[in-house]
This record gives structure tokens, C-alpha cells and sequence, in this order.
């Protein structure tokens, strides 16, 4: 198994690139590609931890050498959210970014599994398919936009609030990644209620969490580390899926059915081949329903935002 980490130089690369070369199973390649120069550096470091994970770096404009042979495409480059930024302010920098690399990918390696960190990831993904139907290898069973984070933090702040074990909680969150478009089902978490007022603090603490760090951090980055460890999380469930493991189950951005836009976060069982089935969201409360109704022109915007990135 071959997974390649595009933006491996960055707060969020490090930080996954260390997670996978401590957790992806034996005999696994680890490939680290950045523009930075610094990137073969930082694999020579990884290189020294003793774990049957072969590692190599790559840096410059080309990520091809890194891309080769990759099973999984994990995409974290771009740049981050500073204090007064939300992820649209990202969107002119980040979007010619992935289209990049993922005219790359389509070319070195389209049959990947590839997973989108860049934010916006409401309109990265949606950037990303519409490059690789334009190469003709569009597969939406095998493209996501990771949304990990959103369900992680959900778990935490969930456990905290009722003294339990954040291992033991699973809070299902659908819709997109930003804003108002993050929905946490809270009436759906097994042997936990919570007041109306509690439901509604706790959805903006959740859709607001990225701010919180970001903010906490003073102008000095935004969420690398968490979102390091959810990047991991979700390409460690595809990769167990893949070697035949079975009923693994993720949250995720994907083209789905259209029902309530063309990409949706929701739950996924995950399979040899990326996305073996997309699970139903479920029943929803009427505060939920109500949230899920108000997001969807956000979402569409975000949407077609990529689309015509592409197709202008």
C-alpha cells in the first residue's frame, strides 16, 4: 500500500506524515511530496522512527516522482487560516493550488484514492472532480473531502460536557466543512440528551471550533495538529477497507445522489474500491432539519464556486 502526502511540508503534512509512518501497516510506502525544499528533510527525519514504513521526500514543482504508484492521495497543501479569515478568503490561493496537483494525480496515478484536507473543502472537492472529469478519470467513489475533524471534535466536546470517554462517543456530522454547512446530529448519539439550549450552544461551538484555534493561536497557524490526527484517522479506515476489512464506516464530503446538493458529507461504509455504500443521515430533530434546510444555498454556493472555477 502506497500512500503519497501532498503538502507534507506543512503544519498539517508533519503532523500526518508522523501519525502514518507510526500506524500504516508493515511493509506500507509512505511518499512525501511539498514544494518547500525542505521536504526530503523532513522525511529523513520520519525515516529515523523504527517501523516497517519505507518513507521518501520530494520537493520542487513536480509532483509526479512522489505520485507514482500511489493507492491513496492524501492532499493537505495550500495555505492556512489567519485571525479574521474565513475559508472563502482562502479560496483564490488554495483552488489553482489543488487544481495542480490534481491535474497530477490524474495523470500519474488516476485510479487513487484521493482525499481532499485544502479548505475550502466545500469547494475543493468539487474543484477536484471537475479536473479529473475534464481528464476523463473521474471516479466519485474514490474522491472525498475529508470532514473527520468536524466528527473528532464533536466527540470531544460531547464527552467533555457529559464526563464520558470521547473513545466511546460517535456523533455523526453531515452537510459540508465550514460554517453554518457543519451539521452534528446530536439526537442521534447513543444514551446522551440534551436540553434545547444545550443543542444549540453545542452546533456553534462545533461549527465554530476551527475559529477557536485558530484565534487561541494568536496569528500563529490554525488547527494542524487535530486535523493531522483526523486526516490519519479517515486514510487509516480507507486503507483498512481496502485490505478487506469489512463495515468500516466514516462521515465524509462526497458526490452523492444530489438529494440535498451535489456534494454532501454524510456517512460512508468504505470498501476495496473507495466508497462501497452511501449510508442514509438518518432521522433528524426539528432543530436539525431546520439547520439542514438553511445551510443548503451556502453549500450550493460553495459548490459551484469550484465548478466554475474550472469550467469558466
Amino acid at each position: 500500500m502506497k500512500v503519497a502526502v501532498l503538502g507534507a511540508a506543512g503544519g498539517i503534512g508533519q503532523a500526518l506524515a508522523l501519525l502514518l509512518k507510526t500506524q500504516l501497516p508493515a511493509g506500507s510506502e509512505l511518499s512525501l511530496y511539498d514544494i518547500a525544499p525542505v521536504t526530503p528533510g523532513v522525511a529523513v527525519d520520519l525515516s529515523h522512527i523504527p517501523t516497517q514504513v519505507s518513507i521518501k521526500g520530494f520537493s520542487g514543482e513536480d509532483a509526479t516522482p512522489a505520485l507514482q504508484g500511489a493507492d491513496i492521495v492524501l492532499i493537505s497543501a495550500g495555505v492556512a487560516r489567519k485571525p479574521g479569515m474565513d475559508r472563502s478568503d482562502l479560496f483564490n490561493i488554495n483552488a489553482g493550488i489543488v487544481r495542480n496537483l490534481i491535474e497530477q494525480v490524474a495523470k500519474t496515478c488516476p485510479n487513487a484514492c484521493i482525499a481532499i484536507i485544502t479548505n475550502p473543502v466545500n469547494t475543493t472537492v468539487a474543484i477536484a472532480a471537475e479536473v479529473l472529469k475534464k481528464a476523463g478519470v473521474y471516479n466519485k467513489n474514490k474522491l472525498f473531502g475529508i470532514t473527520t475533524l468536524d466528527i473528532i471534535r464533536a466527540n470531544t466536546f460531547v464527552a467533555e460536557q457529559h464526563g464520558l470517554n470521547p473513545a466511546t462517543v460517535n456523533v455523526p456530522v453531515i452537510g459540508g466543512h465550514s460554517g453554518v454547512t457543519i451539521l452534528p446530529l446530536l439526537s442521534q448519539v447513543q444514551g446522551v440528551s440534551f436540553t434545547n439550549e444545550a443543542v444549540e450552544n453545542l452546533t456553534k461551538r462545533i461549527q465554530n471550533a476551527g475559529t477557536e484555534v485558530v484565534e487561541a493561536k494568536a496569528g500563529g497557524g490554525s488547527a494542524t495538529l487535530s486535523m493531522g490526527q483526523a486526516a490519519a484517522r479517515f486514510a487509516l479506515s480507507i486503507i483498512r477497507a481496502m485490505q478487506g476489512e469489512t463495515n468500516v464506516v466514516e462521515c465524509t464530503y462526497v458526490e452523492g445522489d444530489g438529494q440535498y446538493a451535489r456534494f454532501f458529507a454524510q456517512p460512508v461504509r468504505l470498501g476495496k474500491n473507495g466508497i462501497e455504500e452511501r449510508l442514509p443521515i438518518g432521522d433528524l430533530s426539528p432543530f436539525e432539519k431546520n439547520a439542514l434546510d438553511s445551510m443548503l444555498t451556502v453549500l450550493k454556493a460553495d459548490i459551484e464556486l469550484g465548478e466554475s472555477f474550472i469550467n469558466a
